[in-house]
């Protein structure tokens, strides 16, 4: 019956910059689009729909890592430091240096509206 997320919603206050964000630094593709709704799916089918916001991005909605909520987007690959050094190349905004833990390699960094995401390339896929 329930076969898992098709996609994961941001709000965003200009959906077509970050839809075209995901395009340019992440390799995704605007798959569709309607009344300022963007879906962009990644290379491995995953999906995300950028709407429209009501309202810009207050402190109140930037939100530490442990804060409830949705707090990153991994995004899976298969050569760390390429994919890291194409996001320096775009000069993308690190939250700070690349570290390993439990086998797995990591970096985090933040959209064009701020939100996080983070690389991942695991040492072996989880069960």
């Amino acid at each position: 019956m329930f076969q898992g997320l098709e996609h994961t919603a941001i709000a965003s206050p200009n959906p077509e910059q970050l839809a075209n964000w995901y395009v340019e630094h992440l390799g995704f593709h605007i798959n569709f689009s309607y009344a300022g709704n963007y879906f962009v799916k990644a290379p491995n089918g995953s999906m995300l729909e950028i709407i429209p916001a009501s309202g810009p991005k207050t402190a109140e909605t930037s939100a530490n890592f442990k804060d409830p909520g949705i707090r990153h987007l991994a995004i899976a690959i298969d050569d760390f430091d390429v994919a890291h050094a194409h996001l320096k190349a775009k000069s993308v905004v690190f939250l700070g240096e690349p570290f390993t833990t439990q086998g797995n390699r990591l970096v985090f960094f933040n959209d064009a509206d701020g939100n996080i995401l983070h690389l991942i390339q695991r040492e072996k896929p989880l069960p």
